[in-house]
């Protein structure tokens, strides 16, 4: 009696896996030990990157990337910028207990000017003259003089005018701290009291 052998089962077909690391050394280490038969080549290992795997998609190859050049600009040159001379300070008005002082005679007028009868140009240069002398000297507080400007006498008119404009001129401001308006008993209106920058020694 013949016995029946179920058919036998097709070969399944082997995927090849990719070789870990340590299978892949050791096979390095035995493919070093093995001399290859005469006329045949060394089976070389197949990394496992090069094995494609038929049931996963193959990524889509990337350009490559390619290394560009750092262009180092040099820096720029920083210029010095020249410093700018620092002009006299702005002119401040005296204060009310100095103006007291000046009006009630506690504080001493060291000089006046009066300017009556000159004209602009005179007047600008003699006051000038005087508050460089005053600097000089070391006073604090002199009495200019301009009148107030009587019906019919124009030019002592601007001279009331053009005075306090010519104190906060530059040429003036190096020896003029700061001025007000005098008291009545010192010239009023027609009057103003400087307080003098001394003169740095």
């Amino acid at each position: 009696m013949k016995r029946l052998f179920p058919p036998a089962e097709p070969p399944m077909s082997r995927r090849r896996r990719p070789l870990g690391e340590d299978e892949r050394a050791l096979w390095e280490s035995v493919a070093k030990q093995v001399k290859p038969l005469r006329g045949r080549p060394r089976v070389k290992l197949v990394a496992a990157e090069a094995v494609p795997d038929p049931g996963v998609p193959s990524p889509t190859p990337q350009p490559p990337i390619r290394a560009t050049k750092s262009v180092v600009k040099p820096a720029a040159k920083s210029v010095a910028k020249p410093a700018t001379p620092l002009g006299p300070p702005p002119l401040a008005t005296l204060g009310r207990r100095e103006r007291s002082h000046l009006s009630r005679g506690r504080k001493q007028i060291d000089a006046r000017i009066d300017l009556h009868g000159m004209t602009q140009a005179r007047a600008h240069h003699a006051l000038l003259h005087f508050l460089q002398r005053a600097s000089h000297d070391g006073l604090s507080f002199v009495l200019v003089i301009t009148g107030k400007g009587a019906s019919g006498d124009s030019e002592r008119g601007v001279l009331r005018r053009q005075v306090p404009h010519w104190l906060g001129l530059p040429e003036f401001r190096a020896y003029v701290v700061g001025f007000d308006q005098a008291h009545l008993g010192h010239g009023g209106e027609g009057a103003l009291y400087v307080r003098v920058r001394r003169a740095r020694i």
